[in-house]
């Protein structure tokens, strides 16, 4: 699978809110078409998180999560991948609800307990559409995305060993990686490791290439030749720090959950920023992976041994 790299697409997340972009997926019927379109664009992995419908707040409701996973693996080979994350504000339990009764191939793992500032969003004036979003938004700054060892523990047997669920590990800072490497030695994981190195949220490592070559660094001297990494950045950063992984040997991630933006312009759909990377890609003579070569690299079950 030399050249080929994988496309991740992040088609809502629970970072932005509905006043911040019009474009933003938050209904079921929204989400299944803006996953949808990325998956033709060229994405091979679909990370998904679920709204309310109503007004847009995130949630972890199972029921919304089977609104639109079914429509997803009918209308397409996409590998699906369903946030465990959730956001800083749901319980555990809140968090493996969805995962659980979906068994998907593919679920997203952070690494570590962590800050996670999205307060300062609060410094730019709008005209909140819901009480909700500087509500929420606030919140962060008291807050801990909690992600402890056991928590982890917890997500790797219920999932990975009584799912077959393989793992997206989001990697927020050095110290996340030495986390896996523990759970590794300790038989909690095992190859190929798919890292996510998330560059650019508040309380996470910054988003600069000094610092994306320093995860690469520690990743081969802790994992060798027994993983593959992806990078996300988030905002303005998203197009350059992912393009330089891409030319590192790497595979990449966009979509609204990591930034709005599709150049200067908002962009009107996840499919905009799929199109924008593939171009860059294959600019670079660097292939595409379809959905069947990222199943490959990455060692999941497959589409048919999902539970939607």
């Amino acid at each position: 699978m030399a050249g080929k790299v994988i496309i991740t697409c992040a088609v809502t997340g629970s970072v932005h809110t509905p006043t911040m972009s019009p474009y933003l997926p938050v209904t079921p019927d929204q989400i299944a078409a803006d996953a949808i379109a990325a998956a033709e664009a060229g994405a091979s992995i679909l990370h998904l998180h679920a709204r309310n419908p109503e007004n847009g707040r995130p949630t972890a409701d199972p029921g919304v999560f089977m609104q639109f996973l079914p429509r997803i693996k009918q209308a397409s080979d996409a590998v699906v991948n369903i946030t465990t994350g959730g956001s800083s504000l749901m319980s555990i339990d809140e968090r493996l609800a969805a995962p659980l009764l979906a068994e998907p191939e593919m679920c997203s793992l952070n690494m570590g307990s962590m800050n996670f500032g999205l307060y300062p969003m609060l410094d730019k004036p709008r005209a909140w559409k819901h009480a909700w979003e500087p509500e929420l938004l606030e919140a962060t700054r008291s807050t801990i995305f909690k992600n402890t060892f056991s928590d982890m523990e917890t997500i790797l047997d219920r999932l990975g060993s009584g799912c077959g669920t393989r793992f997206e590990f989001e990697c927020y800072d050095v110290g996340h990686l030495y986390t896996l490497a523990h759970l590794r030695d300790r038989g909690f994981v095992e190859g190929p490791i798919f890292l996510q190195f998330v560059l650019g949220i508040l309380g996470g490592i910054g988003a600069d290439p000094e610092n994306l070559m320093h995860m690469k660094r520690i990743a081969d001297k802790l994992f060798g030749d027994t993983y593959r990494f992806s990078v996300l950045a988030a905002g303005r950063q998203q197009i350059p720090l992912i393009t330089m992984a891409a030319a590192m040997g790497g595979n990449v991630r966009v979509g609204l959950e990591d930034s709005l933006y599709d150049g200067a312009q908002l962009a009107r759909s996840n499919a905009d920023q799929v199109r924008r990377i593939r171009g860059i890609l294959e600019g670079l003579s660097l292939e595409v992976a379809t959905p069947a070569e990222a199943r490959q690299m990455l060692g999941l079950k497959g589409g048919d041994r999902v539970a939607f």
